[in-house]
């Protein structure tokens, strides 16, 4: 979608553009409301900053939206396809399915939670090692790397949905 599209877009249609990104309504609801956006940097600059604000709560209940890492999503939808495509470099290989499954029961042991890591550009050898070292954070440390990792995904997918106008035009704000 080009950011032109975007910004002139409805307030409703903006949200469900944005929606798919994470599933934070303050996030698709700010961005939404800072339209015009004068290219599609502003337009991360800003997401990045609404992720920073985001409450323990509001990143617990976007969890929900995610599969755990090494299991494809079954779910129809924006966000579940972008799911796949991220986790699409993840090997399926049975040893490594193996040691992706005892990584997240260990991890959902001790925090609660389900592993969520950025998987785009990531192998699976690179997200079981940041598993691993992950599971030594105390709590605290550990909400702050799941929110950090939650907001990378959701710009992640933003700036894949989103481009600048291939002629250059900007939106003067």
């Amino acid at each position: 979608m080009l950011l032109h599209d975007l910004n002139s877009a409805t307030d409703d249609e903006a949200r469900a553009v944005l929606a798919p990104c994470v599933r934070i309504d303050s996030w698709a609801e700010t961005l939404a409301a800072g339209r015009p956006w004068p290219d599609a940097s502003a337009l991360l600059t800003a997401a990045r900053a609404q992720a920073a604000s985001w409450s323990d709560a509001e990143v617990e209940a976007a969890l929900a939206d995610h599969p755990r890492i090494g299991e494809r999503p079954t779910g129809p939808g924006a966000s579940a396809d972008m799911s796949r495509s991220e986790q699409s470099g993840v090997s399926q290989d049975d040893g490594t399915a193996a040691r992706l499954a005892d990584g997240n029961r260990r991890y959902e042991e001790r925090f609660d939670r389900i592993y969520l890591v950025r998987a785009a550009g990531r192998s699976a050898e690179e997200m079981l090692a940041l598993l691993e070292e992950r599971l030594g954070n105390d709590d605290a440390t550990e909400a702050a790397v799941v929110k950090q990792q939650l907001g990378e995904i959701a710009v992640l997918r933003l700036a894949a949905l989103v481009a600048d106008d291939p002629t250059g035009a900007t939106v003067e704000g």
